[in-house]
């Protein structure tokens, strides 16, 4: 089965910028729609959950902060939509995580299409990894992208 809607997920970072060729590339070659999705990471704001009561000054950082992530996807959806037929964007809150898998759901994605920072060891248990949850947990197939080759083993 082809995938007719694929979600490509963004933290702008230069992991991103390699599975986004992926993203446009397959939506091109297989006329699908494309969405292009950013979460912000509530919990790096010190928030666990969005019902919790938030400060004003929160708030007003909040709103700056969605604005400059609309322009940022808004700067990836024009770029996208010189390859892919249709190209749609979605800004969440959140975990990153649970919000692209709840978001994949919601779109009936068909293919996820996101970068990876290959942290391991530490740094992963510490951090964990993004890309590791939704690809366990995605009721779709799932593209990892790494944006640098890894060395073969003894070089």
């Amino acid at each position: 089965m082809l995938p007719k809607n694929i979600l490509f997920c963004t933290d702008f970072s230069e992991n991103s910028q390699l599975a986004q060729q992926y993203a446009m590339d397959f939506s091109a070659a297989l006329t699908s729609q494309l969405t292009i999705i950013h979460v912000i990471d509530s919990s790096l704001l010190g928030y666990s959950s969005l019902g919790e009561r938030i400060p004003a000054e929160v708030r007003n950082l909040l709103e700056e902060i969605h604005e400059s992530v609309g322009k940022a996807l808004d700067i990836i959806a024009a770029d996208c939509a010189q390859h892919a037929p249709e190209v749609f964007v979605s800004s969440r809150m959140g975990k990153p995580g649970p919000e692209i898998l709840r978001a994949s759901k919601e779109l009936s994605s068909d293919l996820i299409v996101m970068g990876t920072h290959g942290r391991t060891g530490l740094q992963h248990l510490l951090l964990g990894s993004t890309a590791a949850r939704v690809l366990r947990e995605a009721d779709c197939p799932v593209l990892i992208v790494r944006s640098s080759p890894q060395p073969a083993a003894g070089e």
